[in-house]
């Protein structure tokens, strides 16, 4: 209850009026008193409930919940100072810096008919000079992945064009062999 000053001099007055000037003070002592016992019997509720509140470990789920939802534990301090960072980040500040560029230079085109010894170029010829160590292995890697499937495309051709790889195949071992037929000496063709 909120009264200002005009309201408390009209109760006042009309308390006055119906108790009397004798009375007045014995009864604002009894208020006085009403008003503090009452307080003191909330004071003493609040704490009966806090204490059964800390005894059955409400109190501990409350505090627990308050650190887990605390902006530090969720991490949206982190993320808050990275928000800062970039709202001051001029990117004009850098712009007169010459930077390197962000993608390796590109590979040379593979030939389409290059044999399995022609596929695996040395990894420092096509690595770019100025490439760290770790770039230098990614080349690394991917010549010698180039290798294999060129490997594997002379398989696979030479299985594609079996009268090429019979030319090329060591001589067929001894064994049992049928002649051809000879042609007539007459049919030229």
């Amino acid at each position: 209850m909120d009264f200002s000053w005009s309201e408390l001099l009209v109760v006042g007055i009309v308390a006055l009026v119906i108790i009397g000037p004798k009375d007045l003070p014995g009864m604002f002592r009894e208020l006085g008193r009403i008003t503090a016992k009452i307080r003191a019997m909330g004071r003493e509720f609040s704490r009966a409930m806090e204490q059964a509140a800390k005894e059955s470990g409400v109190k501990d789920v409350a505090d627990d919940l308050r650190k887990v939802t605390s902006p530090g534990a969720l991490g949206l301090d982190a993320v808050k100072s990275a928000a800062d960072r970039f709202e001051k980040w001029d990117p004009l500040k850098n712009a007169a810096v010459p930077t390197k560029p962000l993608t390796p230079a590109p590979m040379p085109p593979a030939a389409p008919t290059a044999t399995a010894a022609d596929a695996a170029p040395p990894a420092a010829a096509s690595a770019p000079e100025a490439a760290g160590p770790a770039t230098a292995a990614l080349y690394e890697k991917q010549a010698a992945r180039k290798a294999v499937v060129g490997e594997a495309a002379a398989k696979l051709r030479s299985i594609a064009r079996p009268d090429a790889a019979a030319a090329a195949a060591a001589p067929k071992a001894p064994g049992r062999r049928r002649k051809k037929p000879e042609a007539p000496a007459g049919d030229d063709a």
